[in-house]
């Protein structure tokens, strides 16, 4: 009898984790480990990435939608995969700082970010 009442208690247990993160994705939020905004423990810091050349300019990009540390990490990353750029993201100001080493579109660096679901407010 106690092995049933085991049993159902986790069958209920595992089916409203499901349907919670359900409700979650279709309502739109990117990290499941804090719909509500706070912080989820993230994974770690993303390693400082090197540029092959000198640093030529900094652009500073004002992004929203970014609600917690995994959201940063990754703006960070996807902004890292353009060819010249380095990214440091601030999860509390909502910005990252950009610096690069060679010319690279405001477009390209717009759409990268806007392609993985944030939105990006401004670029200085």
């Amino acid at each position: 009898m106690a092995d049933i009442i085991v049993i159902i208690i986790l069958v209920l247990l595992i089916g409203s984790a499901v349907a919670y993160m359900i409700k979650a994705k279709k309502n739109g939020v990117k990290c499941i480990g804090c719909p509500a905004g706070g912080s989820c423990s993230g994974s770690g810091k993303t390693p400082k990435k090197k540029l092959a050349g000198r640093v030529v300019g900094r652009k500073t990009m004002e992004i929203s939608g970014m609600n917690c540390a995994h959201c940063a990490m990754e703006v960070t990353e996807i902004l890292n995969q353009i060819d010249g750029v380095r990214a440091e993201v601030n999860l509390s100001k909502g910005s990252a700082r950009i610096s690069y080493d060679r010319e690279v579109g405001d477009d390209v660096l717009k759409n990268a970010v806007e392609k993985i679901g944030y939105r990006v407010t401004g670029i200085s």
